[in-house]
């Protein structure tokens, strides 16, 4: 948005009509107890009935944040309390882009699982994507000097505890209201805890290359890798500083937006790879999405190789799918050839070279 656009202040009045979501006392306590089911809280009723008086007055006094200190030297408003929470997780993705800015810091790549199945929760078996990454890692740890790592979303439907909250749209406000990092969580009043994000948002800066792993849900991608996509809206444009809207003050941070806001792109620069596999249709679809989305970020693509949709047991029954795979090879050889050219790419721009990565691969695969 360029600055000294002309408007009005009713332009920038926020726009308010929405139902209200709060609870009464009775409502409240009820949903609070209702997670406390186990035959082995039946002895507990006094402490759990003091517990939910507790947790209602926090609620009704809506303490998001009760353990805040001053922002201190370095902000718009050093006065201003900003929660412990979000000062550390600054701080985490601040170390973390040391890391990566370490120039004799092995070359790091984040490799991201994006299906929400595996063996530890009801569907009993582990996902084909989970398998894919399995082989990327394979090759990359055969790489000079490389540090992996394995976000595996799986684990938000079967570790207790492991969440990722969805985004508020903030930036759809004013993107000076969207801080990096995200600073709508945890919100303890509400119960809104266990966030994960704040241990996501570190392992994206550090990384120099990115693979994203996924299979097509109804057309589009799985619900646990859309959670962090939404959530990183923060890191494209995102405002670092929450006291220059003295938290979130809808108000400054319209103005602000408006005086011109400078959009910084906290991934710029990173490379990626994307495989997405389907069984029927959506594969295409999906692998463009994401492909674009990261694009948008000024990520920047590893090379034709490390972009990939196939389909795999092509309208044959779920329940082969696994074996379908395991005899797929040449689509095997071509994780192998992404997580290659990934590689190659990431450690050729750390060294100020442009290459063009996976040129020397053969395609398993010829038409």
């Amino acid at each position: 948005m360029p600055a000294n656009v002309a408007t009005s202040a009713s332009d920038l009045e926020p726009r308010k009509g929405s139902p209200s979501p709060r609870l009464d006392e009775h409502e409240f306590k009820r949903r609070f107890l209702n997670q406390f089911q186990d035959p082995a809280y039946g002895k507990l009723q006094e402490e759990l009935t003091r517990l939910a008086s507790a947790a209602w007055e926090a609620y009704a006094n809506s303490r998001k944040s009760p353990k805040i200190r001053k922002a201190g030297p370095g902000f718009a408003d050093p006065d201003y309390d900003l929660a412990e929470d979000w000062l550390a997780a600054r701080d985490a993705i601040r170390d973390a882009e040391k890391r990566h800015d370490d120039p004799n810091g092995p070359t790091r790549l984040l490799l991201v699982n994006g299906s929400t199945r595996s063996e530890h929760t009801c569907p009993g078996e582990i996902s084909k994507s989970y398998r894919m990454v399995d082989i990327a890692r394979e090759v990359l740890e055969r790489q000079r000097h490389v540090k992996i790592e394995i976000l595996d979303l799986s684990r938000l439907a079967s570790e207790y505890g492991r969440q990722i909250h969805p985004c508020k749209a903030c930036f759809s406000t004013a993107a000076a209201l969207c801080h990096w990092p995200c600073s709508c969580y945890p919100n303890y009043s509400l119960g809104q805890i266990h966030d994960w994000m704040n241990e996501i948002y570190p392992m994206w800066v550090e990384a120099h290359g990115i693979m994203i792993v996924t299979p097509v849900h109804w057309y589009q991608a799985p619900s646990s890798l859309k959670l962090m996509i939404d959530r990183l809206v923060c890191a494209d444009g995102g405002n670092p500083d929450p006291t220059s809207t003295h938290g979130k003050n809808a108000d400054q941070a319209k103005q602000l937006e408006m005086d011109g806001w400078p959009y910084t792109r906290h991934l710029e620069g990173r490379l990626f790879s994307v495989v997405v596999h389907g069984d029927t249709e959506g594969s295409e679809d999906v692998r463009r999405n994401l492909s674009d989305w990261l694009r948008s970020m000024d990520l920047l693509p590893a090379g034709p190789l490390a972009e990939i949709d196939r389909y795999i047991g092509y309208w044959e029954p779920y329940a082969t799918s696994h074996a379908a795979y395991e005899k797929d090879q040449a689509m095997q050889e071509e994780i192998r050839n992404a997580a290659r050219t990934l590689y190659e790419a990431a450690a050729a721009r750390r060294q100020g070279r442009q290459i063009a990565a996976g040129a020397g691969l053969r395609q398993p695969r010829q038409k």
